[in-house]
C-alpha cells in the first residue's frame, strides 16, 4: 500500500479511482480505512491528494475486485460502531435512601439495648440474628437476612454506612429504590447462604457489607451490560474495577469476612446483569412496582426477624 501527497497526473492509464462518476474524493480516514481493506486482500492501491480530499487508486485490471471487496466491507460494517447507549436520567431518591441507612443505624442501637419480651426476658438480638453457618445449614435460613442488619460495633457500622452508602445511593438512583433494595437484599442473602456452606460449621458473621459488595457487583454488571457493544474486547474493565474495590475495601481487617464479601460481589454481578437486561428492554419499574418491591423487601426483613425471635 502506497501513500502520496502529490496530485495524480493521469499519465498512467492503468491506475483509476476505485469509484468514478461524481465526486470521487474521500476523507483521509476513509481512504486509509479502505486502503487497509484492499491491502488485506492483496489488491495494490495508492492514496493521493485531490484538492481538499483524497483519491484511492488501484490498477485498472483490479477495479472490479476492489469495488467488490469494499462493498462487502461496507455491508458487513453497516451501522458500526453502534450508537452509544441512551443516557438514562437518574432517579432523585437520595433522601429516602439515606433514611433507610439511618434506620439501619437506629436498629444497631436497639441491638445494644436488647429486646425484652414477656416470658423470654431480654433477647440478645446479635446472637439471634447472626449468620451461624451450622444453623443456616440446619434450616434457619432467616439468618442470611437478619445478619445483614447487624454490626459488630460502631466502627463496623460507620464503615458500612460511609462507604456502602455511596454505592447504595448510586444504585438506588440508577434503578429506583424498590428494585435497588430488592437486589441488594437478594445479593446479600444469597451471598450469606453460599458463604455458610463454604465456611466451617462454627463460622459466624454479621454485617451489611455482604449487601454492600453486592451493590458494587450490581453497578459493575450494569456498566458491563449497558456498554457491551462499545467495550468489545475490554468487556472485563467494569468487573475488574469492581474486583479492585473488593480487594481494596473488602480484604482489610482482622475480622473481615472475605468469603461473604466475595460471594456478595459475585451474586451482585449475576443479579445486576439480569436487572440491566430487563431494564434495557422494558425500562425501569414504575412507581407502583417500585413501591411493591420496597414493601416486599421490608416484609422479608421483618419476617426474618420474626422467625429469628420465634424459632431462634
Amino acid at each position: 500500500m502506497e501513500f502520496s501527497d502529490t496530485q495524480h497526473s493521469g499519465n498512467v492509464p492503468p491506475w483509476r479511482p476505485v469509484f468514478s462518476g461524481g465526486d470521487t474524493s474521500l476523507t483521509k480516514s476513509q481512504a486509509r480505512s479502505w486502503a487497509l481493506v484492499l491491502d488485506s486482500r492483496s489488491i495494490p492501491c495508492c492514496i493521493e491528494a485531490d484538492g481538499e480530499g483524497w483519491l484511492l487508486l488501484v490498477p485498472e485490471n483490479q477495479l472490479e475486485s476492489a469495488r467488490r471487496e469494499l462493498r462487502l466491507f461496507e455491508e458487513a460494517n453497516q451501522g458500526w460502531p453502534p450508537a452509544p447507549p441512551a443516557t438514562r436520567q437518574l432517579v432523585e431518591n437520595t433522601l429516602p435512601t439515606i433514611s433507610v441507612l439511618i434506620l439501619l443505624a437506629t436498629f444497631h442501637n436497639l441491638t445494644l439495648i436488647g429486646l425484652s419480651l414477656p416470658g423470654r426476658g431480654i433477647l440478645d438480638l446479635s446472637e439471634l440474628g447472626a449468620a451461624h453457618a451450622a444453623s443456616i445449614r440446619g434450616g434457619q435460613l432467616w439468618q442470611c437476612i437478619t445478619a445483614l442488619t447487624l454490626h459488630a460495633g460502631p466502627v463496623h457500622l460507620l464503615g458500612n454506612l460511609a462507604i456502602g452508602g455511596v454505592f447504595i445511593i448510586l444504585l438506588c438512583r440508577e434503578l429506583g429504590s424498590g428494585l435497588a433494595w430488592s437486589l441488594l437484599l437478594a445479593s446479600g442473602t444469597l451471598g450469606n447462604l453460599i458463604n455458610a456452606w463454604v465456611q466451617s460449621p462454627e463460622h459466624r458473621s454479621v454485617g451489611a457489607s455482604t449487601a454492600v459488595f453486592g451493590a458494587v457487583g450490581i453497578l459493575a454488571a450494569i456498566r458491563l451490560v449497558r456498554d457491551r457493544h462499545h467495550l468489545q474486547r475490554r468487556w472485563f474493565i467494569p468487573v475488574a474495577a469492581g474486583v479492585a474495590l473488593l480487594a481494596i475495601l473488602g480484604t482489610e481487617g482482622k475480622n473481615t469476612d472475605l468469603g461473604a464479601h466475595l460471594f456478595g460481589f459475585g451474586t451482585g454481578i449475576l443479579f445486576g446483569m439480569a436487572a440491566e437486561l430487563m431494564v434495557g428492554r422494558y425500562g425501569r419499574p414504575g412507581g407502583v412496582v417500585n413501591f411493591l418491591l420496597a414493601v416486599l423487601s421490608m416484609a422479608l426483613v421483618v419476617g426474618a426477624w420474626w422467625a429469628a425471635i420465634v424459632f431462634g
